[in-house]
């Protein structure tokens, strides 16, 4: 359950379907936003299922950097390790942005304090990084204890619809019963459904770190698979009700009219909490928004100290085994990899605050969708190595199968290089009024420049040290006993 709890609030469910939910309805594809989810749900279940498998072999605390080092070979390992490392240091970042704008909102609305944005930003680094210090099972009980939390609000919501009906127009199966609807345009002005489709990915981004915590569950070989598996399908079928419901609540027009305006656009989430139980609920709602931002980016420092510390400790320098490579003797936690991890995200956040920018139209959109392209990226690398480690490596052929690790991972990698082409597409209109800046033109090129340097010090080492070139991404808990 912790690790489940670890990966599904790094989804953070309240944010993703508040914020994400009415961009698709409004700009991408309307009514069928829940359609749209549907299909992310197939294209990511299929993905996990190869990276499911490839669990019971294979534990590592860097799990994509592991994954495609042993699948597709350790250049493009160490190239992906690169940049989903990175795409980790920023996503902290990236949430104690839209973690500060809601705490500086709910400070103000309800007690008329008005806070500079960076005090809680540094007041969340600060929690960060005193929590990261112990054990992941202590992370665990405080995310968990904000997931449960989130879930039983936005089900609230939904099921309040449920129970009287649907709204105006019943419970508008259109909006699910059609996957191909996910695929067509709103009909408004400047809709695409390619930017509905985009946003449903991206709520999804973090679940795949149950990988990350193998090493410190109990039976990793059947916890991690079985654990992907349930946060995938169940966070997409969680979605899948939530925006359908918030949909039926007002109509399919009508939630259409209210998420264009970014002033109305909660009240697909909002109205019916506020009709059926009161006010006080939406209160609930908002400072759930603050605990829910807060749980997803705790969770991403989770991920980047382990990324961070599994670099560290695979002997490619004595220096970096024995400090970012590091455990604390007691708690058993990479402890100066999240040391390490904190300072950047401190870095970071007072680089937006000289620029005097805000955290979050520039630093939450800016860091995401750098994140997120990176992200993409190597869960598509991570998919075709999970084909090649069984059909071309003929790695633990026990396993192979052709569905599980072919078609399966197949069909998920190509879904995810569609969604990296949405993204492209969509840049601009995913970083509205931060899409004329610097960051934002040199995304693209951070990306790639990340992937070339990763790339770069492989075959420095392939060629120039083999001892050093020999670790990269061998470094696993054990790949001999598989569980079922």
């Amino acid at each position: 359950m912790g690790v489940i709890f670890m990966a599904v609030a790094t989804a953070a469910p309240i944010t993703a379907m508040v914020g994400n939910v009415p961009i698709a309805v409004g700009f991408g594809n309307g009514s069928h936003a829940p359609a749209g989810y549907f299909v992310a749900t197939v294209v990511l279940g299929l993905f996990a299922t190869g990276y499911a498998t490839m669990a019971k072999h294979l534990t590592a605390t860097g799990a994509f950097y592991g994954y495609i080092s042993h699948g597709l070979g350790r250049i493009p390992g160490m190239a992906a390790g690169a940049i989903i490392t990175m795409a980790y240091i920023v996503f902290e970042a990236s949430l104690i942005g839209i973690f500060a704008f809601f705490t500086q909102n709910l400070l103000e609305n309800f007690f008329g304090w008005h806070v500079p944005w960076i005090v809680p930003a540094l007041g969340m680094l600060t929690l960060n990084a005193i929590l990261t210090y112990f054990d992941v099972n202590l992370t665990a009980k405080v995310l968990g204890a904000f997931l449960i939390t989130e879930i039983v609000m936005l089900l609230l919501g939904a099921l309040a619809v449920l129970v009287r009906g649907g709204g105006p127009e019943g419970f508008a199966p259109g909006a699910i019963i059609n996957p191909i609807g996910a695929f067509e345009a709103a009909p408004v002005a400047g809709a695409s459904a390619g930017l509905g489709l985009f946003f449903a990915f991206w709520s999804w981004v973090g679940f795949e770190s149950t990988a990350m915590y193998g090493e410190e569950s109990r039976n990793p070989k059947k916890i991690i698979p079985r654990a992907t598996m349930i946060a995938v399908l169940g966070v997409g079928l969680f979605y899948v009700f939530i925006s359908w419901m918030a949909i039926a609540s007002t109509g399919p027009d009508r939630a259409v009219e209210l998420a264009q305006d970014a002033d109305t656009a909660g009240e697909i989430f909002f109205a019916p909490v506020r009709d059926t139980y009161g006010q006080w609920a939406i209160v609930l709602f908002e400072i759930l928004l603050v605990t829910g931002s807060y749980a997803c980016g705790m969770a991403f420092h989770n991920c980047a100290s382990r990324y961070i510390y599994a670099f560290g400790r695979e002997g490619l320098s004595k220096t970096l085994q024995r400090t970012l490579g590091a455990t604390h003797p007691v708690h058993g936690s990479p402890y100066v990899a999240s040391f390490v991890q904190s300072g950047i995200a401190l870095v970071i956040i007072l680089s937006f605050l000289a620029a005097g920018m805000s955290p979050y139209e520039h630093m939450y959109a800016l860091l995401a969708i750098l994140g997120t392209m990176a992200i993409l990226i190597v869960q598509s690398l991570c998919a075709f190595a999970v084909i090649s480690y069984f059909h071309v490596r003929k790695q633990n052929p026990e396993s192979k199968h052709w569905f599980k690790t072919f078609l399966a991972p197949l069909l998920g990698g190509l879904g995810m290089l569609y969604v990296v082409s949405l993204l492209w597409q969509h840049r601009e209109t995913a970083a509205g009024t931060a899409a004329g800046t610097l960051l934002f033109k040199l995304t693209p090129w951070i990306v790639v420049g990340v992937f070339v340097l990763g790339a770069a010090v492989a075959t420095w080492c392939k060629f120039f040290d083999s001892r050093r070139y020999e670790l990269i991404g061998r470094i696993v808990y054990d790949d001999s006993e598989v569980r079922s």
